[in-house]
Parts: structure tokens; sequence; C-alpha cells
């Protein structure tokens, strides 16, 4: 995503500042100082993944929802709750699997090595 905006990206600027704490902050400071630098840098590197994924999951899930004829999470829910689609459990099932790998690749990918 760069129109209409120049270089540097979003995803470069983020990139930039994350790997700025890595690099030069986090090895030079201590305790509470370090905790939060690293928590800023898991954050930068989940937006980063965001950046990098987030259109191509949004149209996937889209189309995840519409297999099951619903419009939204939402929808979803209330239809499982209303026992809907008790006779389609495996298809809910992947859906709903695809939406969480989503999640954790953007959240932490390192969970889904297991």
């Amino acid at each position: 995503m760069t129109a209409p905006h120049d270089s540097p990206t979003a995803a470069q600027l983020v990139e930039a500042v994350r790997e700025w704490l890595e690099r030069d902050v986090m090895p030079n400071v201590k305790g509470g100082l370090q905790f939060h630098s690293r928590v800023a840098v898991n954050v930068l590197a989940m937006v980063e993944r965001e950046l990098e994924f987030g259109s191509a999951q949004a149209t996937a899930h889209e189309e995840r929802l519409e297999s099951l004829g619903v419009q939204d999470d939402a929808e979803l829910a209330q239809r499982i709750e209303a026992g809907e689609f008790d006779n389609s459990l495996g298809h809910v099932l992947r859906v709903l699997r695809g939406s969480v790998e989503d999640k954790l690749a953007v959240a932490n990918p390192k969970y889904l090595e297991s």
C-alpha cells in the first residue's frame, strides 16, 4: 500500500522502528524498560504481519463465511448457538480453524508450529 503515499511505506516504517528497538534499545536497557521494549517489538511485529497478510486474510474470511451463508461472525455465532449447523459441524470447524489459523499467523506464528 503506497499510493497516494510515497516510500517508505507504513510496513517499512514499522519494520524500521521494530529493528531499532531490537538492535539498539533492548540490549542496552534492563528490567522494566527491557520488558516494555520487548512488548513493543512484539506489537510492531504483529502490525507488520497484519499489514502483510490482512487484506488476503479478510478476503478469505469473507469467503469462508459466505460458504456457510452468514454475513459476519456475530451471525455465525448466533446460528451455531441456535443449532442451525448441527448437521454440518465438519464444515463449520474447517471455517473456524481457518479463521483461528489466520489470527495466529498475525498474533504469534510460533503457535502454528506445534
